[in-house]
C-alpha cells in the first residue's frame, strides 16, 4: 500500500492505523475486481456472438483484445485525471 495514502492517519494509534490500512487495501481489491468484472462483461457482450464453438473465433479474439486494451487505457486515463484533480484539491488541515 502506498504510504502517502495513510498520511493523514499519523495521529491515530498504531492499531487503528493498521486497521485503516487493511480496510483501504480491501477497498482497492474490491475496486480492482469490480473493474475486471466490468471489463469481462462489456467485452464478452460486445464481442462474443455465438456459442457454436468451444473456443473463441479469430474475429472474436481480436475484438476482445481490442476491447480490453481500450477499456484499460480509458481506466488509466481516468485514474490519472482523477489524481491530477486531487493534487490541486485543498486539504482539510
Amino acid at each position: 500500500m502506498d504510504k502517502s495514502m495513510l498520511a493523514g492517519l499519523e495521529s491515530l494509534p498504531e492499531a487503528d492505523q493498521q486497521r485503516m490500512a487493511a480496510m483501504m487495501e480491501q477497498v482497492q481489491i474490491r475496486d480492482s475486481l469490480r473493474m475486471y468484472n466490468s471489463l469481462v462483461e462489456k467485452c464478452f457482450t460486445d464481442c462474443v456472438d455465438t456459442f457454436k464453438h468451444k473456443s473463441l473465433q479469430k474475429q472474436e479474439e481480436t475484438c476482445v483484445k481490442r476491447c480490453a486494451e481500450k477499456f484499460l487505457k480509458h481506466s488509466m486515463r481516468v485514474g490519472m485525471r482523477y489524481a491530477e484533480l486531487n493534487q490541486g484539491a485543498p486539504t482539510q488541515d
